[in-house]
């Protein structure tokens, strides 16, 4: 994997693509002409709210009309009042037929967006199931932290792992630095802010940083947080960042202190990148960065009002 190209293309469906391959919907009942199954990212989603069917109904027309046996990457984007209603029903369904999907590498699981249903409104639920039932499975993102949850397994296959969320809740992290992921590559996490359930301290990262069940990990990002300050001192620190080639620290409140940690740690050099967008450093201290790491491409973007005491991370509701 190219953990750069990657980093640019995780998590946006923008484009029409996921996983390599480009997005197609479930087909409707008169549909004669299908894409090939195993050469297409197939998306199933019904309308949050009036929804005119339900994603059960979808689903079964999905095995009707599509060879299950050759999915490799299916994308969950709706599902009717998914504001109320958990992602457990979606798991059962993909569980009951496991079998059905062999190929299966790829799933993103509440990829909505927010004039569908805001990010901290997603139910979720108990996603350890997908990676018990799916050994194979090399990528599983999930959208939405209220009411997620996770175990701590052993998976050899993954290779991505990512959380989206607003609100992360703090068993979710301890759980991912718990499960021993030998082949994991890239792990994001957006950690949120606590009021909607983003509860994760510091102490609740040294599963990850220590990297001990992550023997693969190139790329980690610990973002979207109201404490990115006490997480970058953590950081520097951290065994785990000697063998990365990316680091993601963004769309957090990082400012001037939390730089500073960072660059009065462990040596940085070996970094490709280092993303630090949506930042509050100050003009001197962005400058310091740069010098510092003159060989990483650094993403010091969207700096925000450093003379605004009230600092908010990029993405909470």
């Amino acid at each position: 994997m190219d953990l750069t190209e990657f980093n640019d293309r995780v998590g946006n469906l923008s484009q029409g693509r996921y996983a390599g391959l480009p997005i197609a919907p479930v087909p409707d009942e008169e549909d004669t002409e299908v894409p090939a199954a195993g050469e297409t990212a197939w998306r199933l989603s019904v309308a949050t709210y009036d929804a005119e069917e339900t994603f059960e109904e979808q689903f079964t027309r999905f095995l009707e009309k599509v060879d299950a046996s050759a999915v490799k990457a299916i994308i969950i984007g709706e599902w009717e009042d998914a504001y109320e209603e958990s992602s457990a029903m979606i798991v059962r369904l993909l569980l009951d037929n496991a079998d059905r999907f062999p190929q299966l590498r790829s799933v993103f699981l509440g990829a909505m967006e927010g004039e569908e249903c805001e990010i901290s409104w997603i139910k979720q639920a108990d996603v350890t199931p997908l990676l018990e039932a799916f050994p194979l499975l090399e990528r599983l993102e999930v959208r939405g932290g209220d009411g997620l949850e996770l175990r701590p397994v052993r998976h050899e296959a993954l290779r991505v792992l990512r959380f989206e969320s607003g609100g992360l809740p703090a068993g979710v992290v301890r759980a991912v630095g718990a499960c021993d992921l030998p082949a994991l590559e890239y792990l994001e996490v957006w950690l949120g802010v606590e009021q909607y359930g983003g509860d994760a301290r510091v102490t609740d990262l040294q599963g990850i940083l220590s990297g001990e069940r992550l023997p693969a990990l190139r790329h980690l990002g610990l973002q979207d947080s109201e404490i990115q300050d006490e997480i970058a001192a953590a950081v520097a620190g951290a065994p785990v960042v000697a063998r990365l080639e990316a680091l993601s620290l963004a769309m957090g409140t990082l400012t001037d202190a939390g730089a500073e940690a960072l660059l009065s740690g462990q040596p940085l050099t070996h970094l490709k990148r280092l993303d630090l967008h949506h930042h509050y450093l100050t003009d001197a201290m962005a400058a310091r960065v740069r010098a510092a790491l003159p060989g990483t491409g650094i993403d010091l973007s969207d700096q925000e009002d450093i003379d605004n005491d009230w600092r908010y991370v990029a993405v909470s509701e």
